[in-house]
């Protein structure tokens, strides 16, 4: 299942640290801003939802939650200690999904992420069956026969290459640290995978799709590697 993009708008760092910990441990792809210009820069990493603060040391978060209406960007939930009735109206005409108020229960916060996640992505059924089978350039994964095509053949991969496979076309075009990859292989075969093995299964998986070996898993100097289209610039 492709890996949530959360964008953390928050200049408390006691607070970014938890919150950034927690939704890592559940599996969600962390970017954090702690002021208004990094929040803006980080937007354009195309996260798929944005928790924000508002009292910013270099400006207001609501002046960014109207930037994210206006380009129609992610779901917002504002996550501040101002929780006077007229600013949680403010806020949630202004255009926020939701409203959490300070202190705050991780759980329930955790909870209502996953929720606007979902409401954002109302046919999840019919991107569940689409999801499938999964493209990138000649290079074919059919999640439903466990196959995979390279040029209209079929090759044969272990269970470690096929699922770092569908790691990266799950996640097509974006960069995975080795951290997260590692994390994501974790015990494949009841193996411990480290970061050598790593290093193999790569190299084994660009020798059997064929070809140039960047010519769709490309490496990221210093941070990891992306499942990129070939026909892209």
């Amino acid at each position: 299942m492709k890996m949530s993009r959360i964008l953390l708008v928050e200049d408390d760092e006691t607070i970014l640290f938890a919150l950034r910990s927690a939704l890592f441990r559940e599996g969600y792809e962390i970017l954090a801003a702690g002021s208004l210009a990094g929040a803006e820069k980080l937007a354009g990493e195309n996260p798929d939802l944005i928790v924000l603060d508002l009292g910013l040391p270099d400006g207001e978060g609501l002046c960014f939650l109207r930037e994210c209406r206006e380009a129609e960007g992610p779901p917002v939930i504002i996550l501040t200690a101002r929780d006077g009735e007229a600013d949680i109206i403010r806020g949630l005409d202004m255009g926020a999904d939701d409203y959490v108020t300070k202190p705050f229960k991780l759980g329930v916060l955790l909870s209502r992420i996953r929720a606007a996640l979902r409401r954002s992505q109302p046919d999840e059924k019919g991107q569940e069956a689409a999801a499938e089978r999964l493209v990138c350039g000649d290079v074919l994964l059919d999640k439903k026969e466990t196959r995979v095509q390279a040029g209209g053949k079929e090759i044969f991969l272990t269970a470690g290459e096929y699922r770092l496979l569908e790691i990266l076309l799950e996640n097509k075009n974006r960069t995975l640290t080795r951290t997260l990859l590692l994390q994501k292989l974790w015990d494949i075969d009841g193996d411990f995978v480290n970061s050598n093995t790593l290093t193999v299964l790569i190299k084994r998986l660009r020798e059997k799709l064929g070809g140039d070996p960047q010519r769709m898993i490309k490496t990221v100097r210093g941070i990891g590697y992306k499942a990129e289209d070939g026909n892209e610039a």
